[in-house]
């Protein structure tokens, strides 16, 4: 006797998010902006927790959204789209942090942001690839690092959100992978049976 069809999942593989790229400079942005307000911040400094909790809400949005892929891609969107404020928002007050101070705001192409963006380009780029300069250098100079790092960030996240909406409007959201799913299904059920009643003749 032919084998009964297996049912069709419709929630696709999701929550790979420590593969990201965007996650990873995210975890690494979210560590150096601890260290950087304990080392240039006083302790009940309310600069300290807006930009720590801004910090935290990039990397912690790119979690979320990437556990919600699943059965929400709209809501993936969102998330990610508030992950990528939140690092605005933290851009912000480097860029604030900056000018206060009189200091100088690195050209994009000036050596010092070349070399920053090539270290954080690299694939095994971690907290420890900057780690030296962020817990040794001066503010202005960690500064000009964050923002580099903000910057690459941004751009990921840019480039994801952009492939996200793509694959939704292509591939639609949960209702259609639970409607294609039952029509694939009752089509496999509709060839079992007609297999087996084929043989039966």
């Amino acid at each position: 006797m032919a084998e009964e069809p297996k049912p069709t999942g419709f929630i696709p593989p999701h929550g790979g998010y420590r593969e990201l790229l965007s996650y990873k400079k995210a975890v690494v942005i979210y560590l150096a902006t601890v260290r950087f307000c304990e080392r240039f911040f006083r302790m009940y400094d309310r600069t300290v927790d807006q930009m720590v909790q801004a910090a935290r809400s990039g990397k912690q949005n790119i979690v979320e959204g990437s556990m919600a892929s699943g059965t929400s891609k709209s809501m993936e969107i969102k998330l990610i789209n508030v992950a990528r404020a939140s690092l605005e928002e933290l851009l912000e007050d480097y860029h604030d942090f900056l000018k206060v101070r009189n200091a100088r705001l690195w050209d994009k192409e000036s050596k010092e942001a070349t070399y920053v963006r090539k270290l954080g380009a690299r694939k095994d780029a971690c907290y420890e690839t900057v780690k030296d300069f962020i817990e040794t250098r001066p503010p202005e100079i960690v500064a000009n690092i964050l923002i580099c790092l903000i910057n690459q960030a941004n751009y990921l996240l840019d480039n994801q959100i952009r492939q996200l909406e793509k694959a939704f409007v292509q591939e639609g959201g949960l209702r259609e992978r639970m409607t294609r799913a039952r029509v694939n299904e009752r089509n496999k059920q509709d060839r079992f049976n007609a297999l087996c009643n084929k043989r039966r003749t």
